[in-house]
């Protein structure tokens, strides 16, 4: 990484008349931090960004920096605030800065090297409080992912009587619903990162990964499976960081610097560094609670699949769980459909038997983002009381040649041994994609092997779901008869289903009076049904600021400045893949009805 091409500004330079540089603190691939002091008096962090230098992901849409965008939107006591930002030139190059507060304090990699803790308690106080921050970011509208979460991004504020955790540098953090394809990882300490993030897969749970090494290194004042690659290009870095992982995990009975010491918070480190991210705590809170004491955490570790195994093959259907379809609003023609073709056919195989019928062996979701395929999924499995399985590239993809394919061996044995399942594949395109196109061997032979797994899977008792937003990509053999054999196309809600999603998420939050659903869904016509839910989270959010009911009017407001998440333009190619996909598979059948959720 070459910085010295950066210019760093001189002692006393003036920011715009604002700020007054005072000290250089850090320097970065595309950007350097000063603490500055502004016309009021006060200490600031300012960090400059060099615009020529900044990579095209840490852009958003509109081509402003995200960790200035994403700064602007925080307010919590254990993530630094926002003060201010803005344009400069200097030395003929244009920047932008961003100001923040001043913490007075230290790192806490300088807290770890000037003295090890003592005390579990204080441990526990540090972590408990990043996560308290991490909790927040995740549970935005938006949920965002830090992604880049080292004791030198956790501030320890010494102000006041009591050292507060506080979350800083927002450089790599990211919206969890943008693409992490191009994302780029110069400057991150991988001995941190989650080892699903080295395949682009960037979640929740792969915060939770880096708090959990946190929590470790402030234990034993190490780093778990830690291996010094600094002199290593990026993907070397990454194999041998994945091999290393590959390891038990060492975990000594007690560390000797700390005097009050309990042994149940070996559990936690060990279902937080879990290499599967399905297996670790699934939010911040989860993990607070088991690092408070409030839930136990299970010695065994947390399976994909539900112990419950049913001995009788023959009669696989089980007693529904959950509230099933009752949670999906619209979608009638995909209800009615799978009801005949599935849920049917297991309550009366004999009568299904004379006809020779059976089960599928599965089925395809696809159209664009936020309609809701994987929360159908779901509460299809609740609906027939099957068992659910949910896996993703992150959790079968490997760098390792035949380690992909064991794993999907690996998903359908136990998916056998505890049938009923539904084995629901999100983003099935990358995991699957078309051998004809420009892919890896190591790819093609993943999509081999799934095909050999797939054959007669319905009279194992397995039904395979899969999703994705790009049908185009995958390949061919995967849709043919006796595979993912049902497709549906999920669009954006109909009138009635926006109508229904209304209806359903504002029934138990307090609503005003003359509630029109109707107007509701003539207003949001192409919005996608993770859009509805936003509006009606934003609505609440701001009567609660008001402190008054949800009405019409707060609705209103919120819709009208509150654009449709998928553009016209990118729902127009999707019916064109549609067309294509119903022109392909169901030859001169009349067209199957479009389904609204």
């Amino acid at each position: 990484m070459d910085t010295q091409n950066i210019s760093i500004l001189p002692k006393g330079f003036s920011v715009n008349e604002k700020y007054s540089v005072m000290l250089h603190i850090k320097q970065g691939d595309y950007a350097n931090t000063y603490r500055v002091k502004g016309k009021d008096g006060k200490i600031y962090f300012l960090k400059l960004f060099n615009l020529n230098r900044i990579h095209h992901s840490a852009l958003d849409d509109d081509k402003n920096i995200l960790e200035i965008e994403i700064s602007k939107s925080l307010n919590h006591p254990n993530i630094i605030s926002y003060v201010d930002n803005g344009e400069l030139i200097f030395n003929d190059k244009k920047y932008a800065y961003l100001v923040l507060n001043f913490i007075s304090g230290e790192t806490l990699t300088e807290s770890i090297r000037r003295k090890p803790f003592e005390s579990l308690y204080d441990i526990k106080q540090i972590i408990s409080a990043v996560l308290n921050g991490i909790k927040y970011l995740h549970s935005q509208p938006e949920p965002i992912i830090h992604n880049d979460l080292t004791p030198q991004n956790i501030m320890i504020d010494l102000s006041g009587k009591i050292p507060k955790s506080i979350i800083i540098d927002f450089g790599y953090a990211r919206s969890y619903f943008k693409s992490s394809k191009t994302f780029s990882t110069n400057g991150l300490n991988l001995n941190y990162v989650a080892t699903e993030c080295f395949n682009n897969f960037y979640s929740p749970q792969s915060d939770l990964y880096s708090i959990g090494t946190i929590l470790y290194q402030l234990l034993y004042n190490n780093i778990p499976w830690y291996k010094d690659v600094s002199s290593y290009n990026s993907n070397k870095r990454e194999e041998i960081i994945i091999a290393a992982r590959s390891k038990p995990l060492i975990l000594p009975e007690k560390p000797d610097n700390l005097f009050d010491f309990d042994e149940s918070i070996l559990k936690v480190v060990k279902k937080a560094l879990n290499q599967d991210p399905e297996k670790r705590f699934q939010s911040a809170d989860e993990f607070n609670k088991a690092l408070n004491g409030e839930i136990e955490v299970n010695e065994s570790e947390t399976l994909q699949l539900s112990s419950n195994v049913v001995q009788d093959k023959k009669k696989i259907l089980k007693k529904k769980q959950g509230i099933g379809f009752d949670a999906i609003a619209g979608m009638k023609d995909l209800k009615e459909q799978l009801q005949l073709d599935v849920i049917d056919a297991l309550n009366n195989p004999e009568e299904y038997a004379k006809y020779g019928v059976t089960i599928p062996n599965g089925m395809l979701l696809y159209g664009p983002p936020g309609c809701g395929k994987t929360f159908f999924a779901k509460h299809f499995a609740e609906e027939v009381g099957f068992n659910f399985v949910l896996a993703t590239p992150s959790t079968l993809k490997s760098k390792y040649v035949n380690a992909t394919q064991e794993n999907i061996v690996k998903m359908f044995n136990e998916a056998e041994k505890n049938a009923p399942t539904i084995i629901f594949i999100d983003e099935i395109n990358e995991l699957l994609p078309n051998r004809e196109s420009d892919v890896h061997e190591m790819s093609k032979s993943a999509v081999n092997e799934m095909l050999a797994q797939m054959d007669r899977t319905g009279e194992k008792g397995i039904f395979i779901i899969g999703a994705t937003n790009f049908p185009e990509m995958i390949d061919p053999a995967i849709l043919r008869a006796g595979r993912l054999d049902k497709k549906f196309y999920l669009p954006p809600p109909d009138f009635e289903a926006r109508k229904s999603m209304f209806e359903m998420y504002l029934k138990s939050r307090p609503i005003d009076f003359g509630m029109d659903y109707d107007i509701l869904s003539e207003l949001t016509e192409n919005y996608v049904s993770s859009d509805i839910e936003f509006l009606v989270n934003e609505a609440a959010r701001k009567a609660l600021k008001l402190k008054t009911r949800i009405n019409m009017e707060i609705l209103e407001s919120v819709i009208k400045i509150t654009k449709p998440s998928v553009p016209l333009s990118e729902l127009e190619k999707y019916e064109k893949v549609r067309i294509k996909m119903n022109s392909e598979n169901n030859d001169n059948k009349p067209e199957r009805p479009r389904i609204g959720f």
